[in-house]
């Protein structure tokens, strides 16, 4: 059929009525050179079907009946019957156009469908292709389980996770390797949902592990299926743990130093009123009150002790921007539900600092949060957030539109009356600063209030610590 078509193309046309019209003259000039003997008029189906496939139903119309009178005029029948000959013959030929019409038209669509179809397929199996070629290099454990709960599909990675050196996992049970998703699969509601859920799992070898999953459920002809990404947390738990334990006994040092340096100076003032009363005669020789002396002296040395450590060991180099990013993730949505706008003025390319990264966010939570608190009376709520690079350092600014500081003397004071919490989040967080060079500190405003972290950059840091 295509051939047909392809007979029936654009470029055919002009010959193809030429064709057609030499036909019907050949036809005629026969017709009329044997009139004596026999009609060959019905030789005027051929030029009508080649017309048909390509002319307009009127002009297939119109040569029908050209056709029509020419095999009349030069039939030898009775003429009697002429009117009746020419009408059957008529709706002959204009039958077999329209229907050679109809059928090439029927054809075209039927190509075209069939084109557009082929082109679907390879697209779907481009699709497909990368989709394979997707999951099978994907780093993330991919796999999808019927609802029996066996494996149908398992990537490389799922291999390596679940049964390293083992044999393959298809057509195995979930439940040896996830029982949580078998779980999943005996309670799940017909209805699509997708979520994710943290579980422990088991290695082929009786490893266990800590799964993060994320899984979705899908409807097939054979039933429902379950389809789930997999990747190991034991490591980020590992890690996590490890940095809150560090971070616990580095704030521990910081709350032990404010702690000592209240005692300090509650011994200060002690000892001075101990001085003053051992002028007394009548305590001179007392030895509760000497030995009360004593003991005041070795408070204030043991509070006097050293518990901190140097900028070099609490710093590494620090790739600020992405600190602040993850910082906007962390504070935008809860600021957005508090009506308060955060305006982030962050200069391109900034250099890299030396910090610690997990303290940097502490700090700067800490700062955001005490903006919000400000800011909830007050009628234009705005945190602007600033990161500029000025004289050898990189100084970011949290200022807002708060209530402002009524008392800035007594910022960064542990312990502070009237405050927050224990009053230790301003003294905690420039303890942390200044853990690796850095320092916090207040920029007064005519309006609200600004805090500025100043950070050293990497080079001068490091001349530091290899000085």
């Amino acid at each position: 059929m295509k051939d047909l078509l392809s007979i029936y193309a654009p470029a055919n046309r002009a010959r193809l009525i030429v064709v057609a019209v030499l036909l019907i003259s050949a036809t005629a000039v026969v017709d009329w050179a044997t009139k004596p003997y026999i009609s060959l008029g019905f030789l005027y189906l051929f030029p009508i079907m080649i017309l048909g496939g390509f002319l307009s139903r009127i002009l297939i119309v119109g040569v029908a009946l050209v056709c029509a009178v020419l095999q009349e005029a030069f039939s030898n029948l009775p003429a009697n019957e002429a009117v009746l000959r020419l009408l059957f013959s008529s709706a002959g030929f204009v039958g077999t156009g329209l229907f050679i019409s109809e059928l090439i038209r029927n054809r075209r669509m039927v190509m075209a469908h069939v084109e557009e179809l082929e082109g679907e397929i390879k697209l779907r199996e481009d699709a497909e292709e990368q989709l394979r070629s997707l999951v099978e290099s994907s780093p993330a454990a991919i796999v999808t389980i019927d609802s029996g709960g066996n494996v149908l599909l398992a990537n490389e990675a799922a291999q390596h996770l679940l049964a390293p050196g083992g044999k393959s996992l298809q057509g195995q049970e979930i439940n040896s390797y996830l029982p949580a998703l078998q779980t999943v699969l005996r309670t799940q509601q017909p209805r699509v949902f997708r979520t994710t859920l943290q579980c422990t799992g088991k290695r082929s070898d009786g490893e266990v592990f800590l799964a993060g999953v994320w899984f979705s459920n899908y409807s097939t002809i054979s039933g429902p299926h379950l389809a789930a990404i997999i990747v190991d947390l034991s490591e980020d738990l590992r890690n996590r743990e490890d940095l809150s334990l560090d971070y616990l006994l580095k704030n521990t040092r910081i709350l032990m130093g404010a702690v000592a340096h209240e005692i300090r100076n509650l011994c200060g003032a002690v000892l001075v009123v101990h001085k003053n009363l051992s002028r007394v005669k009548e305590l001179e020789s007392n030895e509760d009150f000497n030995a009360l002396g004593n003991l005041i002296q070795n408070l204030k040395r043991v509070s006097a002790l050293e518990l901190g450590s140097s900028s070099a060991q609490n710093g590494a180099v620090v790739e600020l921007t992405s600190v602040l990013d993850e910082l906007r993730i962390l504070i935008e949505t809860d600021y957005h539900e508090s009506d308060i706008a955060v305006q982030w003025d962050v200069q391109e390319s900034l250099p890299l600092v030396w910090a610690d990264r997990y303290g940097l966010i502490q700090v700067f939570l800490n700062l955001a949060k005490n903006s919000r608190r400000a800011m909830a009376s007050t009628g234009t709520k705005r945190l602007r957030i600033a990161a500029r690079e000025e004289k050898g350092t990189v100084t970011i600014r949290f200022e807002d539109t708060g209530t402002g500081i009524a008392a800035p003397e007594n910022l960064f004071r542990p312990f502070q009356r009237g405050a927050e919490s224990s009053g230790l989040g301003l003294y905690v967080s420039r303890a942390i600063i200044r853990s690796f060079g850095g320092e916090l500190s207040y920029e007064p405003r005519s309006e609200g209030c600004c805090f500025a972290v100043i950070l050293p950059l990497r080079t001068a840091a490091e001349e530091v610590v290899n000085a």
